[in-house]
């Protein structure tokens, strides 16, 4: 596929004006051809005038057109072959085994979404139908489903360039609800980003869908992002990336004459417990599965484990040693941009100028650019609980590990940490009693609780959550992964004494669709 440098707009490719943005190969530091020049004002309107246009069309599509269409974005990012891997790890340093596995993985949840979108059951039909002779009042005919919110804007992330990108989940949901999207590609990766949104504008010819359902544009700095999310005809957006950013898009949003829901996923250290007869029967094991999990991707996962808790004494110094030793057999690894590099240099700077922390450890050095080399340190819960510094994310391959010095003082450091995406329990069965006090804290804490695993890694299916309460997330009650991603872009709307021939057809008596629903509060299939 060659690769134009064009923004894409609905079935167009424009050429925009503004400042060139450069895909850099972070191994070399190499500029990657060609250049895309930034888009403005001009390019948001006509994509958000197109979305509105193909809104009302795109949503009242049968549940098996826009199955189908799901389908064919999935089977047109595979026939893109080989140059899209080629491409991609060109852009992020990302070996090619990984970014098949992310592949496999964007087209798995296109798939997994168009399944959904089939059964229906998303819609949450309910029909009460109307009591004319209930007293003292008659009741009138309700009916209730979910409809799409209209035209969504997505922001590619910059740690999956497949997965949370331009076809993925944030799209992949909103276009399973029936929302046009309009993708903001990540700077770090426009080529990639070019190939998936070309199979998207292919998929849309090919279902003779609107052409408004789909646009890529392109942009450095703010602006473009800020004028995508501040037009009116957007109704939600989808965000992966820093803090910084997605506080910036709230504000944004709430700014509006008409504000909207952004969902945001923002920054997370996903504290993982090792409570005490664990630690005491599974030292070396848990200490080498530990650096394993935190060195994967060098990093660069926001379910990384980046804050430890155990209980001072023997078991635990046994597992900071054999923890040491593991950390300084990985290997320096590639980051994905020059700039995730600094940041996370920053971070290990500030971690290591602070008198209340120890490095414990740390890998390999590298002589290549934007090599992330592995830290782990160590500090008292005293400590902890009087330095917001320590709460903030350094993103990439490093961990705090936190001393207490009993579990009573473990819970109130748990009850000190901010929102988190994951949670993880090593335990025994010795460890019952205090894993059921630590339960509800970590409930009111994390979007997902785990028990002797490891948080990297998150499962694409019916019921994974991959958000939590701020900063884990911009809005605790959603997930930005699995099936019930798809109710971010959707709302209520009831039916009232609607007769049968303007009702939406999952409402009909007959149920053309066959779609389970609440009929005078009893399910039906």
């Amino acid at each position: 596929m060659k690769l134009t440098g064009q923004q894409l707009i609905g079935q167009g490719n424009f050429d925009a004006s503004g400042s060139v943005v450069w895909a850099i190969n972070p191994s070399s530091g190499e500029k990657l051809q060609p250049g895309y020049l930034s888009g403005g004002k001009a390019e948001v309107v006509h994509a958000c005038e197109l979305a509105e246009a193909a809104s009302v069309a795109f949503r009242t599509t049968s549940l098996e057109e826009r199955a189908t269409f799901l389908e064919t974005i999935a089977e047109e990012i595979e026939a893109i072959g080989d140059s899209l891997i080629e491409r991609c790890t060109q852009e992020t340093g990302l070996p090619a085994a990984r970014i098949q596995g992310e592949r496999g993985r964007t087209c798995g949840q296109l798939r997994l979404f168009a399944s959904v979108v089939r059964s229906g059951e998303w819609l949450d039909v309910r029909i009460d139908p109307a009591l004319p002779e209930r007293q003292p009042l008659p009741r009138a005919d309700l009916r209730h489903q979910n409809i799409a919110l209209g035209p969504v804007a997505v922001f590619g992330a910059s740690n999956f360039p497949l997965a949370f990108s331009v076809a993925g989940g944030d799209t992949a949901s909103a276009l399973a609800a029936g929302c046009p999207v309009i993708v903001k590609a990540h700077s770090a990766h426009p080529g990639t980003s070019e190939m998936v949104g070309r199979a998207i504008q292919n998929a849309i010819a090919k279902c003779n869908l609107p052409e408004g359902v789909f646009s890529l544009l392109y942009g450095s700095g703010n602006e473009l992002g800020q004028a995508l999310v501040s037009d009116p005809r957007i109704k939600a957006v989808g965000f992966t990336g820093s803090r910084s950013g997605g506080t910036a898009l709230m504000a944004t949003a709430q700014a509006r004459k008409q504000p909207i829901p952004v969902y945001a996923e923002m920054s997370s250290i996903n504290p993982v417990f090792l409570l005490p007869t664990a630690l005491k029967t599974r030292t070396d094991q848990l200490a080498e599965s530990f650096i394993a999990s935190l060195a994967m991707g060098a990093g660069q996962f926001c379910t990384n484990p980046g804050l430890v808790l155990a209980v001072r004494g023997t078991a635990l110094n046994n597992f900071l040693k054999t923890a040491e030793q593991a950390i300084t057999k990985v290997a320096a690894q590639t980051m994905l941009t020059p700039g995730i590099y600094k940041a996370y240099s920053d971070g290990i700077i500030s971690l290591t100028n602070n008198d209340a922390v120890h490095s414990q450890g740390s890998g390999e050095q590298g002589e290549q650019p934007n090599l992330c080399q592995s830290h782990l340190f160590v500090t008292q819960a005293n400590h902890f609980l009087n330095d917001e510094r320590l709460l903030e994310e350094v993103f990439g391959s490093c961990s705090l590990v936190i001393e207490c010095d009993d579990i009573e003082q473990m819970l109130l450091v748990t009850r000190q940490l901010e929102g988190q995406l994951t949670a993880t329990l090593q335990m025994d069965d010795g460890d019952l009693k205090t894993a059921k006090a630590l339960l509800p804290i970590l409930e009111e804490k994390a979007g997902r609780i785990l028990v002797n695993g490891w948080p990297t890694g998150v499962e694409v299916c019916h019921a994974m959550v991959h958000g939590g309460p701020f900063p884990a997330t911009s809005d605790s009650r959603s997930t930005s992964v699995g099936s019930a991603a798809i109710f971010r872009f959707l709302r209520p709307v009831c039916y009232q004494n609607l007769p049968q021939t303007l009702l939406p057809n999952a409402l009909r008596d007959n149920n053309p669709a066959g779609i389970s629903h609440l009929f005078d509060g009893k399910r039906m299939s």
